[in-house]
């Protein structure tokens, strides 16, 4: 699924009156949630409120390039499912969603990338445990790009 695509899918939902929308293209399967309290990134605005979590479609192949792949191995990588800036938290006096050594479910949110002005929450489809960081906070990231390395647990 290329960033035109999602982005399309992003305003449909922000421009509906539904609060989730799930997508399955081929392998490659996208949610997407409106949030109740968006992020503030800088300067005291709030960020559009759109969550997207992505993962292996419900047959459970694994995607081309999502968050988070998931096969066999236990140690696995979380990576971008769009190209933008990454955050580690919410604001810049927040802590960050995660660090290495953090428990995470599945469900939570591990970081922010955003995208065209729009703060998108990625999240895991799996418990895991966070191994190493793999960018810096505000890096610019590619589609695919590995953003943390993970346990399975």
């Amino acid at each position: 699924m290329d960033l035109e695509k999602i982005e399309g899918l992003v305003k449909i939902l922000e421009n509906s009156s539904l609060k989730t929308m799930s997508v399955r293209d081929g392998e490659f399967k996208i949610t997407m949630s409106k949030l109740d309290n968006p992020p503030i990134i800088s300067g005291g605005a709030a960020a559009v409120p759109v969550a997207v979590s992505a993962g292996p479609a419900e047959d459970g192949k694994a995607p081309q390039a999502g968050n988070g792949s998931v096969d066999d191995e236990t140690e696995v990588n979380i990576t971008s499912p769009i190209v933008g800036t990454f955050y580690s938290a919410a604001g810049p006096d927040i802590p960050a969603y995660v660090k290495v050594g953090d428990k995470v479910k599945a469900g939570e949110t591990v970081c922010i990338v955003e995208a065209m002005k729009m703060m998108n929450e990625i999240s895991v489809d799996y418990d895991c445990e966070i191994e190493a960081v793999l960018v810096s906070n505000e890096q610019k990231v590619e589609y695919g790009q590995p953003l943390f390395r993970v346990k399975k647990l």
